[in-house]
This record gives structure tokens, C-alpha cells and sequence, in this order.
């Protein structure tokens, strides 16, 4: 299983806030089996104690440290959310990540997806993929190690 699959992708989906978008990312993970169902509670917890949005349009939600031993495989879901959904930063999300990370891969990606999105027309062409292998060539594409 790869960190990235278009079954772990939703593209242009309407959530009425944070927290829906939330379980929407947290359940392609446990679909994918990279975690249990519980996890996206630990989603949800770690939401409440700190915003996961990190700016310019990306919020990564991701379980508490106490919840990193249910996680069995890293992994990403992606949901595009072209109106944007209140993390509590200054702009809307448009991109929500969720992530899975066994030990320190969760460093390594947030590297890498922040490097990525931090180019404003690599934002726009993911926010603007018309399916779901077109999004996985610009991750794939722009995360090179």
C-alpha cells in the first residue's frame, strides 16, 4: 500500500465544518486499513487541543502523540474542498490531508507537502486536478526525496 491512492482521494467535496471534514479524512485511512476506527477520534481530540491548519490553504489533521501506536501504516488522505472550510486560520482550507505516520515519517511529509503547497501554482493545479491520478503525479511529482 502505497502513502498515496486514489481511493484515499476525494476531490471537490462540500463538509459543513472542520470536524466533518475531519472524519471524512480520518475514515479513507481506516478504509485503507492504516488505521483503526478509533483514530479519528484522536483526530478530532488533537483538533480541539491545537488547529491543525498550517496556511495557505492546507490543514493536516492527524491523531495525538498517545494515539501513534494505533496507527499500523503510513498513509495521506486527500479531500480538495474548493469553498474552503474554517480550521480557525486566517483563510479558509482548501486542501485537507489527513495523516498516519509511523514513527518520524510524519517529519518527513509535513516537509515535503509543505514545500509543495508553499508554491502557489502547485496549490492551484492540485486544487484544480480534474481526477484523482492527476493529483497523485503532482504529490508524487513534488515529493521527491
Amino acid at each position: 500500500m502505497t502513502i498515496l491512492a486514489k481511493e484515499k482521494i476525494k476531490l471537490n467535496v462540500k463538509v459543513k465544518d472542520k470536524y466533518e471534514a475531519i472524519r471524512l479524512a480520518g475514515q479513507l485511512l481506516v478504509d485503507a486499513g492504516h488505521v483503526p476506527l478509533e483514530y479519528i477520534d484522536k483526530m478530532i481530540e488533537r483538533e480541539e487541543d491545537l488547529s491543525t491548519y498550517i496556511g495557505g490553504g492546507l490543514a493536516m489533521p492527524h491523531g495525538t502523540n498517545a494515539s501513534k501506536a494505533l496507527i499500523r501504516s503510513t498513509g495521506m488522505a486527500i479531500l480538495t474542498v474548493p469553498d474552503g472550510v474554517d480550521f480557525g486560520g486566517d483563510e479558509p482550507a482548501q486542501l485537507i490531508i489527513g495523516l498516519a505516520a509511523v514513527g518520524d515519517d510524519h517529519l518527513n511529509i509535513l516537509t515535503n507537502v509543505a514545500m509543495l503547497v508553499s508554491e502557489e501554482e502547485d496549490m492551484r493545479r492540485i486544487l484544480n486536478a480534474s481526477s484523482e491520478e492527476e493529483l497523485i503525479s503532482i504529490f508524487e511529482a513534488g515529493m521527491q526525496e
